[in-house]
């Protein structure tokens, strides 16, 4: 996570403007010291008062604030830009402590998924942020600048990416025990490969391919973990707790807290309360072995 290392255009205006402030204050900072030495070694003489306190106290603050507001002035008006038309909208919603996000698919499928963002490539992405809690503050340094999420209120962001890859974001705004462990992350697709992912994200959970499979999804509706985590095809009554439709193609569970995987999710779903103190899901350490890693093998299936 690095302002320093822009992969769009909104983040290299950022980048730019960190820079200009960077260069201009190392240049003061030696001017001072500049005249510190020549101060010293000049000590005993007269010097002139009122030029020294009109210059360097009105005259050289004044010419380098000017400068600098007008520079930052023009260069974020262009964080402000209105997206087009054809940008991508995607609904982000800042919760205690995971990101809700959501699609819409052009027949007006929702889609909803956990703690990750999928954008094409070279194309503008509306974020439209919110809260359903605390203030909490989304940022992908590498992306875009960082907006507050406030209850009730719904802000904008835009985004573009200008490369493939995966971008770390972070909540940016205290929110809680778990505000450190509350990460996203941002993949670039290249735009066919985000319309096949946003397809296959549309789809309802695959049927079990194993018998194991089979009694980790029987055990999952038994558990009632559906009173909080919906599972299109399955049961989509839960609204608590991330959608798990599709978890096992995310790369990090708990919000960027552990990497994914069958050992990883049998660890969660065990023991939730260590690994993520605080956390709005107990821990069911209390099943047997078989159940859990039943459990774990189902959910790990649903690509």
């Amino acid at each position: 996570m690095s302002m320093l290392d822009p992969a769009g255009p909104t983040a290299h205006t950022i980048a730019g403007v960190a820079w200009s402030l960077f260069v201009g204050s190392t240049l003061i900072f030696a001017g001072v010291m500049a005249l510190l030495v020549v101060a010293l070694r000049q000590r005993g003489s007269e010097v002139n008062t009122r030029w020294w306190i009109v210059g360097g106290g009105l005259v050289f603050p004044t010419v380098v604030l000017s400068v600098l507001m007008g520079y930052t002035a023009v260069r974020s008006a262009q964080l402000t830009r209105v997206a087009p038309v054809d940008a991508l909208v995607i609904s982000v919603v800042g919760k205690m402590w995971w990101w809700e996000v959501r699609y819409r698919t052009p027949d007006g499928t929702d889609v909803v998924l956990a703690n990750e963002i999928h954008i094409p490539v070279n194309r503008p992405v509306v974020i439209g942020l919110s809260s359903s809690d605390v203030i909490h503050s989304f940022w992908v340094p590498q992306l875009g600048g960082k907006m507050d999420m406030v209850p009730g209120r719904t802000n904008q962001l835009v985004l573009q990416a200008t490369a493939p890859g995966m971008y770390r974001g972070q909540c940016a705004e205290y929110c809680g025990e778990q505000h450190a462990r509350m990460a996203m992350h941002v993949v670039a697709h290249a735009p066919a490969d985000f319309s096949i992912w946003l397809a296959a994200q549309a789809q309802p959970a695959r049927a079990p391919v194993s018998p194991l499979a089979e009694r980790g999804r029987a055990a999952f509706v038994a558990q009632r973990c559906t009173a909080c985590h919906a599972v299109r095809g399955v049961s989509e009554e839960g609204r608590l707790g991330p959608d798990l439709t599709h978890v096992g193609s995310r790369l990090y569970l708990g919000a960027g807290t552990v990497r994914n995987g069958a050992a990883a999710m049998q660890r969660w779903i065990a023991h939730v309360q260590q690994v993520k103190p605080g956390a709005r899901m107990p821990s069911f350490g209390e099943r047997d072995a078989a159940t859990l890693e039943a459990m774990a093998a189902w959910l790990e299936s649903l690509k």
